[in-house]
């Protein structure tokens, strides 16, 4: 099937390697970057959740009022509001865009960061909260009728949305993580399945993971896989690989300097999540992995969120990517650490060759496929034609 592209919607100029140069919510830039997503081959951005962040959802509205192609995934963490209010947000934006929303679950990894918001529950009461969420918030968009909930985390009494979405019967539910409690939990709600970019054997391994969850589930199909990336692209190898020494170093004299935005979303010691646990051991093994991956970005940053980098020329980047499609992934999270240019350079460069080649592939199965087919048809012919005689 097509593989789908996804980019980043800050709100502001600023990342890893640079701060930002004015207001957390620059409405021109928000504007500007996400244009340059529509106008060079992605399919949709993220807008992504901190607590102190600039809040995603009035912000995608933005965009969304603005651009008329570019997808929405909109990230959100149940505690900051009550499911029944989030289902009409969701429903509401999903209007704006004329159906192009899809929503992204946040469990939160880290303790430290989901107490800045007032949340005290432990990961795995956290876990088992999404999961009657995410049950709920589905049943609002889907249901004309009231009801009530009586779950271990929510409770109502005769509810019922007076506004749905456009996409029918609800839009697509997003989730992440790496422990057995996020397989389980995405496994049995998710549409798509989001995955920090590992080696090649080890996102395997995930994968089966998510689907033997859906299975247990008792669910007919998994669900989508998402992989993500940090690309570094230059013309020529020795260029890439300058461009990615440079930015690890960048990041090291950032955080070594005391910077305060880098020191405050990358919190020392070690991280709680599973996911950034699992990046700084693949870290500790090897600096390369198969084709381009290249995980000292992951360890300047102690293996926080999306970081470890696909290093090369767009070819190089463009043949990694086909080995996760592959594996079964057909979405491609990426950002750069400059990222307006960095989103403009790998639409233009590199996005037409993923798509060339899956076409090429896609092709050839359906080929393939009708092919046998074919043949299977022949031979159920001939025989018929036997038995007849």
């Amino acid at each position: 099937m097509p593989v789908e592209f996804l980019g980043i919607a800050a709100t502001h100029d600023g990342s890893e390697t640079s701060p930002r140069s004015g207001a957390a919510f620059d409405k021109e830039y928000t504007l500007k970057l996400a244009r340059a997503h529509e106008d060079h081959g992605w399919d949709r951005v993220l807008f992504a959740y901190g607590s102190g962040s600039p809040d995603p959802a009035p912000a995608a509205a933005f965009i969304a009022s603005r651009l008329d192609r570019l997808q929405i995934l909109l990230a959100h963490r149940p505690n900051v509001s009550y499911p029944t209010f989030a289902a009409k947000t969701f429903a509401t934006l999903d209007r704006i865009s004329d159906g192009r929303l899809t929503v992204h679950f946040i469990t939160g990894g880290n303790d430290h960061e989901q107490g800045r918001e007032g949340d005290t529950l432990t990961k795995d009461q956290r876990y088992s909260r999404t999961r009657e969420y995410i049950e709920i918030v589905k049943r609002i968009w889907t249901t004309h009728e009231a009801f009530d909930h009586e779950g271990e985390h929510y409770r109502f009494h005769d509810f019922v949305s007076d506004v749905f979405p456009v996409q029918q019967p609800r839009p697509d539910v997003s989730f992440g993580g790496s422990s057995p409690a996020a397989y389980e939990a995405g496994g049995a709600e998710a549409d798509i399945y989001c995955l920090w970019g590992e080696p090649l054997e080890r996102t395997a391994e995930q994968i089966e993971a998510v689907k033997a969850a859906a299975r247990a589930a008792g669910r007919p199909a998994p669900p989508r896989i998402q992989v993500a990336f940090r690309p570094i692209i230059a013309p020529t190898e020795e260029l890439a690989w300058e461009k990615a020494h440079r930015t690890v170093d960048t990041i090291k004299a950032r955080r070594e300097q005391g910077d305060a935005a880098l020191v405050r979303r990358y919190r020392r010691g070690e991280p709680e999540n599973t996911g950034s646990q699992r990046l700084i051991a693949i870290a500790e093994s090897g600096e390369r992995y198969d084709r381009a991956l290249w995980t000292p970005t992951a360890a300047a940053t102690g293996g926080a969120g999306n970081s470890n980098a696909l290093v090369g020329t767009p070819e190089t980047v463009a043949r990694a990517l086909l080995d996760y499609y592959d594996l079964g992934v057909d979405i491609i999270s990426a950002r750069g650490y400059d990222l307006l240019g960095d989103a403009i350079d790998f639409g233009r460069h590199v996005i037409p060759l993923v798509r060339e080649e899956v076409a090429k592939r896609d092709a050839e199965r359906d080929s393939k496929q009708n092919a046998e087919r074919d043949a299977e048809r022949a031979v159920r012919g001939t025989r018929n034609l036997v038995e007849a005689g």
